[in-house]
């Protein structure tokens, strides 16, 4: 009996599976001492607790979403005017448009994480050094989305525009924009709660916020105090999370 195509492909994905298992030694006796270490953590962990340090731990929270605002803020800025370069049915230009969609790729291919290392020897510890950061690689995240964005919007309403006298910028302005802005608007919110999240990992690495407070608490093994960082951090994700899915809704029902 021969085996049809994608027999072969299931196959042959079990089979890398397997040796992908075997080559990081992923054997049944250490995934089982692994559980038994994580069952003795939790039990460290609980009954969370702030350790007395409830005030620097709210303040090192505001700080995390401060640095995801003004980092989703930046990038915005900086990623509203190369999206359009970005844009075949506004660029007209091939070799433009492929030069600064390969700078979208090169913005967006590096880790924040490795950005924060980047800049924390650039400008030193700190939330400065997260905003910048969680920006660079956000740039090139929303220039592409942004241009991909303009790039399928309907052209009657641009040629409607160009039909009644309009110049190009009065196209752009009032044919283009009104139907990307909620898209935009959409993506925008979305990557301040992704960057929410980002930015605590940031802190382990000295980019200021909680995560340099939960790095301290996991190094110390003040396992209670991280537990507690830890709900705090979900409260947060999950009120951001809810206020931009309100938003959203809003914006798609306007």
């Amino acid at each position: 009996m021969t085996l049809s195509r994608t027999q072969l492909l299931f196959a042959g994905g079990f089979l890398l599976l397997l040796v992908g298992l075997w080559r990081i030694d992923a054997s049944p006796a250490r995934i089982w001492e692994g559980f038994g270490k994580l069952g003795w953590l939790l039990t460290l962990m609980w009954p969370p607790s702030p350790g007395g340090a409830l005030a620097e731990l709210l303040h090192s929270l505001a700080e995390t979403v401060a640095m995801a605002f003004f980092g989703t803020l930046l990038a915005v800025l900086v990623a509203l005017p190369l999206c359009f370069l970005g844009a075949g049915n506004v660029v007209t230009s091939t070799l433009m448009r492929f030069t600064v969609r390969r700078s979208y790729d090169g913005l967006r291919g590096i880790d924040s994480l490795v950005w924060a290392l980047i800049f924390v020897s650039a400008v030193g510890m700190g939330p400065f050094a997260g905003i910048l950061a969680l920006a660079v690689p956000d740039i090139g995240l929303l220039a592409k989305v942004f241009s991909e964005a303009l790039e399928s919007a309907d052209r009657r309403q641009v040629e409607g525009v160009r039909a009644s006298g309009g110049s190009r910028l009065h196209a752009i302005r009032f044919g283009l924009i009104p139907q990307v802005a909620p898209l935009m608007l959409s993506q925008t919110l979305y990557t301040f709660e992704s960057n929410t999240r980002s930015a605590t990992i940031l802190g382990v690495v000295g980019a200021g916020g909680i995560g340099l407070a939960l790095g301290d608490r996991i190094r110390l093994n003040n396992w209670d105090e991280a537990a507690f960082i830890v709900l705090l951090i979900l409260v947060t994700v999950a009120v951001i999370d809810g206020a931009s899915r309100w938003l959203r809704l809003r914006m798609i029902r306007a």
